[in-house]
Parts: structure tokens; C-alpha cells; sequence
């Protein structure tokens, strides 16, 4: 998955320290960001590569985190093509490599998104500041105070015997088969929104669910659990055709190839194929 980086090591430890020249400056403009890509391998500018008033981006710039002793910022401001730099669609991270960079790239993107979207208090209207200790945004006139949003999700591979069910979302941009999915509701366990996301998405009930893995999905800002759950009785589809396109049961030998290996989906799809 796109988070698995390993002998590579992310640190989301939160530092105010000052970048350096030779740190990687990341910059967003809405859904694109700045780097430079060639068949698929891409890299982000350091500091001392961007054109314009270094010294100022050097002590505007904010601390995003590590990957082994590599850091990386955001700057705060609309990014500008230059050189060997272009403005790419944040979708070039679900395929590019090295993978540790496309992790570091979407990574860094949900938090510009987080910060961008909490530049005021939602209380009073003041400006909000940033906390000097830990990453967290706050308003000096009422006290309130933001943290980087997470929402939990889940992933439901419904399993019928030797069949999968997998679906295709309506009216989405990602048009390749899928699992269920679905996001916890206030009040409501991961278990429960596990049932409830399957009945209302294709009408069947499930039992003997079983956690798989969990995976940060920063596309969506987004923690994932994913589960396997078996059809309890009746296994006649009944589609919410505003979420879903189609859903369908595919035996083992059936079912379509992944075409990457970045999420939790394609992970769990695969597992059910192989076992």
C-alpha cells in the first residue's frame, strides 16, 4: 500500500524548527502540486532550487514531517511552474515512484488542505495561529484550537463462499471495480457502520465480520479499516444506484487484475484471489 515505505522511515513528528536550503519545499495549487516527473519517477524541489525570495520561503515555510533525514515543508503560497518544475494533478501520486515520494506527496497535500481550510476560527472569526509545540492551530481571542482532520472509514469485502462482491462507484472520477465502503456516522462502532454501509449500498445482511488491516488514506483525509464479512442469508443485490453504478459477485478466477498496489482495496481484492 501507498504508506508502505519501507527500509524507508516516516517521522510525523511535529518540530517549528527552519528548513534548509537543501529540504524539499512542497507547493500546492488547489488539486495540483509542484515537482518534476519523468515516466512516472518524480521529484520535489528543495529549497535552494526555487526561484524568487529564498530567504523569505526559508522563514514562512511550515514543517510537514520526515522521511528518513529528508524534511519536508509546505509553502504558503500559490505555486509557480519554473524550470524543470510542473504543476501535476495530485492523482500522478497514486502511480508514481520512488513510493516513499508519492507517500510524502499525498501526505503533505492533506495537510495543506487541513491548513488552508483553518485559517480562521470557526468560533469568532479571528485569525487563527500556529501552536509553537505540537501541530495544532489556535485562536489567541476565544481559545479554540484545530487539529489536523482524520475520519474513519471502512472497507467491507463481502464474500459469498468462493465469490466477492465488488462495485463500481456513480458518478466518480475512479471507475474501476471496488469494495464497499463507507464512512462512520457519529454514535455508530466500525462494526456497526460495517452492516449498515452493506445494507444500504447493495441491501444484503453480512455476519462473522473480520478485521483485516487499517491504512491513512490522505486522498480523502481518511483512516481506513478494512474488514472481510460474510453474506448472511438472501444474496440478491439491491442497489442504492446514487452511490453505486453496479455491484456484482465475482467468483475467485473472475475477478478483474488491480491496476496498482496503493490501497487497502486492491490489497484485500487480491488477498481474497490468492486465498
Amino acid at each position: 500500500m501507498i504508506q508502505d515505505i519501507a527500509p524507508h522511515k516516516f517521522s510525523n513528528a511535529y518540530s517549528n524548527r527552519r528548513p534548509e536550503a537543501t529540504d524539499f519545499a512542497l507547493c500546492f495549487n488547489d488539486h495540483t502540486v509542484l515537482l518534476h516527473e519523468q515516466n512516472g519517477a518524480i521529484r520535489f524541489p528543495r529549497f535552494n532550487e526555487l526561484t524568487g525570495d529564498t530567504n523569505t520561503l526559508l522563514q514562512t515555510a511550515t514543517y510537514l514531517f520526515a522521511i528518513d533525514d529528508n524534511r519536508f515543508y509546505w509553502i504558503n503560497q500559490p505555486a509557480k511552474e519554473q524550470g524543470d518544475f510542473r504543476l501535476e494533478n495530485i492523482s500522478v501520486f497514486r502511480k508514481a515512484f520512488p513510493r516513499h515520494s508519492a507517500f510524502a506527496g499525498i501526505t503533505a497535500y492533506s495537510l495543506y488542505k487541513w491548513y488552508d481550510n483553518h485559517r480562521f476560527c470557526s468560533h469568532c472569526g479571528e485569525k487563527l495561529v500556529p501552536h509553537d509545540k505540537e501541530r495544532m492551530m489556535y485562536c489567541e481571542k476565544c481559545g479554540n484550537s484545530e487539529y489536523p482532520k482524520i475520519m474513519p472509514a471502512v472497507i467491507v469485502a463481502v464474500t459469498n463462499g468462493d465469490k466477492i462482491l465488488l462495485s463500481k462507484y456513480a458518478n466518480r472520477e475512479y471507475t474501476r471495480y471496488a469494495l464497499l465502503a463507507g464512512f462512520t456516522e457519529i454514535g455508530e462502532s466500525v462494526e456497526e457502520t460495517v452492516r449498515r454501509e452493506v445494507m444500504e449500498e447493495v441491501g444484503l445482511h453480512v455476519k462473522n465480520l473480520k478485521y483485516y488491516k487499517s491504512q491513512p488514506w490522505a486522498f480523502s483525509d481518511t483512516l481506513l479499516m478494512g474488514f472481510f464479512a460474510e453474506v448472511e442469508g438472501n444474496d440478491r443485490i439491491t442497489l442504492d444506484r446514487e452511490e453505486l453504478a453496479v455491484a456484482e459477485w465475482f467468483p475467485r478466477q473472475d475477478i478483474p487484475a488491480s491496476e496498482s498496489d496503493i490501497s487497502l482495496t486492491s490489497e484485500m481484492i487480491e488477498y481474497f484471489r490468492k486465498n
